[in-house]
């Protein structure tokens, strides 16, 4: 089912007896969802009003993402929260939507300066669960009515609603970048670097370490951006910090976007054959948590980013890798059908979470119409 119109859509879930899949551009194939019935929203498609001088941009939620980065770049604009595009990782094709990213809160390395997905987010309109359309925020940041339920929406994997339109706050972009690479540093050295530099006054835009586990030197990377004069100001600052250490520096930009693109896509776990977990928790106790599922699991590859608050991990298909009492969260992302049918693809939330959960879900979707079992 392909509804044309937020109308249409809202007419077919009133009507509707049977559950739907809700799927945008089809390239976030994650979670496992029991409804019978696919609902796509690309239809539902175009920029609705971008006013560059207000940083605001309204689109449809089926536009697709790569229109939405080509309108921005041509005023020098960008979405500050770099999504992440998963097709590489999870070898899907299609193309992503703004809706799917909204929906899945997708944000990528610049969240550990800027924010995440859901920190930009100025308003929504969605189809609910019985058929009834939803708008709710608006254009500009300071309206702050019913705030909660715009950023409820980004990150609920659209059991809650189907977006129809979203309004997103975005930034200039910096006029250049670059990148510190500091090499051969041990995990809990990486953690330690990178916590100093992202606590330091040089505005990292960017901190993330790979281990070597490929038989790679083991690298570091740190990333600034903004006006030529202060980017070389901080960047030998940064130097300065880490004279003792191996460093070098890279300032071409496309180099920079390639190493950065590299961390956001995951592109070193990429055509591999190991499931991949994402873990997210805090970044000092990461090092040790890693140590600890080596110790007991095979793990393949490992990836800090957000400075060590997000740790991807592969590691052999099928491979329960949820440490029990994990203080954070870890989302099986990569896996067969049947592993994600066996093991919890999403962190299981506390009673009292899940019970909160099951109330907001029934108040917006009380026939469990829209993607019963994804988030389950």
């Amino acid at each position: 089912m392909r509804p044309e119109s937020e109308a249409e859509l809202a007419e077919m879930i009133a009507g509707a007896r049977e559950a739907f899949h809700i799927r945008g551009g089809g390239t976030r194939a994650i979670g496992v969802t029991t409804a019978p019935q696919v609902l796509e929203t690309g239809g539902l498609a175009g920029i609705t009003l971008y006013e560059p001088g207000a940083l605001t941009l309204v689109a449809r939620a089926g536009t697709p993402l790569v229109e939405i980065e080509a309108a921005l770049a041509a005023e020098g604009q960008r979405l500050a929260f770099e999504p992440m595009d998963h097709r590489g990782l999870l070898g899907t094709q299609g193309v992503p939507t703004i809706g799917g990213v909204v929906a899945a809160n997708v944000s990528g390395p610049r969240r550990v300066q800027a924010g995440a997905c859901r920190d930009f987010m100025l308003g929504v309109r969605f189809v609910d669960g019985t058929g009834t359309v939803v708008k709710n925020g608006g254009r500009v940041m300071k309206n702050v009515t019913g705030y909660d339920l715009v950023k409820l929406m980004s990150g609920s994997w659209g059991t809650l609603g189907v977006l129809t339109e979203v309004s997103l706050k975005v930034l200039p972009q910096p006029e250049t970048a670059a990148c510190v690479m500091i090499d051969g540093l041990s995990e809990a050295e990486a953690q330690e670097v990178m916590s100093r530099a992202i606590t330091s006054p040089f505005e990292i835009t960017g901190a993330a370490h790979a281990p070597g586990d490929s038989g790679d030197v083991p690298l570091t990377l740190l990333r600034i951006e903004g006006f030529a004069g202060s980017v070389s100001y901080r960047l030998g600052r940064l130097q300065e910090m880490f004279a003792d250490l191996s460093v070098r520096v890279e300032t071409d930009p496309d180099r920079v976007a390639a190493l950065w693109r590299g961390v956001r896509d995951v592109e070193m776990m990429q055509g591999t054959g190991g499931d991949v977990w994402k873990l997210s928790l805090r970044p000092s106790a990461a090092p040790g948590l890693v140590a600890e599922l080596r110790a007991r699991h095979e793990v393949s590859r490992v990836l800090y980013d957000w400075a060590g608050g997000l740790v991807w991990i592969e590691c052999v298909p099928g491979t329960d890798l949820r440490p029990e009492g994990l203080a954070g969260h870890a989302t099986l992302i990569r896996a067969s059908e049947e592993t994600r049918l066996s093991l919890p693809v999403f962190q299981p939330e506390p009673p009292a979470v899940a019970a909160l959960t099951r109330g907001i879900r029934a108040r917006f979707d009380p026939r469990g119409m829209l993607n019963p079992g994804i988030m389950a």
